[in-house]
C-alpha cells in the first residue's frame, strides 16, 4: 500500500492516505504563531498499525519546520509528545495558563 501524509489546509487537518484513501487524520486550528491540535483519529479498519503516530510525527515535524508553537489539546498528541521528548520544545507552555 502506498502511504502518503498531506496537509489538507481546506479541512484544517493532516491526513494519512493509503492508496489515495483517507485512513486517519489529525485536526488542527492554525493561529498566527501556533498550531492547536484538537483531535486525532484512525479509521477502525486501520487501527493498530501505528498510523496515528505517523500522522502526529509528520505534523510535529511540519510545525517545527514552519516555526509554529504546538498546543496539544488532543490527548493523543499530548501523550505522543510525552513519549517522544524530542518534540517537547515545540509545546507552547503558555497555553495551559
Amino acid at each position: 500500500m502506498a502511504v502518503e501524509i498531506v496537509d489538507n489546509t481546506a479541512e484544517s487537518r493532516f491526513e494519512l492516505l493509503l492508496d489515495g484513501k483517507v485512513a486517519g487524520f489529525a485536526d488542527y486550528r492554525l493561529l498566527p504563531t501556533k498550531i492547536v491540535f484538537t483531535h486525532t483519529e484512525v479509521l477502525d479498519a486501520y487501527e493498530g498499525q501505528g498510523l496515528a503516530g505517523k500522522i502526529v510525527s509528520y505534523a510535529l515535524d511540519m510545525s517545527r519546520d514552519t516555526g509554529l508553537r504546538v498546543v496539544p489539546l488532543c490527548p493523543y498528541v499530548a501523550e505522543y509528545i510525552e513519549r517522544h521528548p524530542q518534540y517537547k520544545d515545540l509545546v507552547d507552555e503558555s497555553a495551559g495558563k
